[in-house]
């Protein structure tokens, strides 16, 4: 009874089954053939926006070769006007005739001397490395082999303009208070002019002596993100 009471069932392929089977992969296909053909209108189209506006790694590269850029002009600025008023320094004290002076001159004091070379060489080199810089502006994904080269020589930058600033800026406390223990009188008491140009020149030298460390700090970070 069991075995005359049991249906036959016969599995019949119509083709839909198949059908329902390829039709993901007709449209998986279909999905890729579509984005194929769009990437070339998004690059186009993403091209097109200035890359400070980009998001990713290229606008942030963008946005810190231009401030890489800015900071260079910025400390060209101070080291320029520190040489130059180091080396005009050079002033005139008549006591009582003309004939009996005193001569206050930058050349009189070796390390304004130094102090005038190293500004004047970090002023050339700021200027060498501007086109530098904005090669990393321009092509941000190829500004990790710039960015490393200008690190090193930054770096030596800072160490002369520390040494030459410093070396200056003892001999203008000098000049300001003088010493007793030595009998050194302080001549800024006579020389205001002199005085006053040999004081801007080093405080410009350290604001330049500034700007440099903070371009250190933003290759270094520069290169560590692009590293990772």
């Amino acid at each position: 009874m069991s075995d005359a009471g049991a249906a036959t069932i016969i599995h019949v392929d119509d083709g839909s089954a198949s059908a329902a089977g390829k039709a993901p992969a007709t449209s998986s296909s279909y999905d890729t053939a579509r984005a194929t053909a769009a990437a070339p209108q998004r690059k186009a189209a993403g091209s097109g926006v200035p890359f400070l506006l980009r998001s990713g790694g290229d606008g942030l590269g963008g946005c810190m070769g231009l401030m890489d850029f800015v900071l260079r002009v910025a400390a060209f600025g101070p080291t320029l006007a520190a040489a130059i008023s180091i080396g005009t320094s050079d002033e005139r004290l008549s006591v009582f005739t003309n004939f009996f002076q005193f001569h206050a001159r930058f050349d009189d004091f070796p390390a304004f001397t130094f102090f005038m070379v190293g500004n004047a060489i970090s002023a050339g080199y700021l200027v060498l490395s501007l086109p530098f810089s904005a090669a990393g502006i321009i092509r941000p994904n190829a500004a990790g082999a710039v960015r490393f080269p200008l690190l090193v020589c930054d770096t030596i930058m800072v160490g002369l303009l520390t040494a030459a600033a410093s070396a200056a800026a003892a001999i203008v406390y000098v000049a300001h208070e003088g010493n007793l223990r030595a009998n050194w009188v302080p001549i800024c008491m006579q020389f205001h002019g002199f005085c006053q140009r040999t004081s801007g020149a080093v405080v410009a030298s350290f604001l330049a002596v500034l700007v440099l460390l903070v371009l250190i700090l933003m290759a270094a970070c520069t290169i560590r993100s692009r590293r990772r």
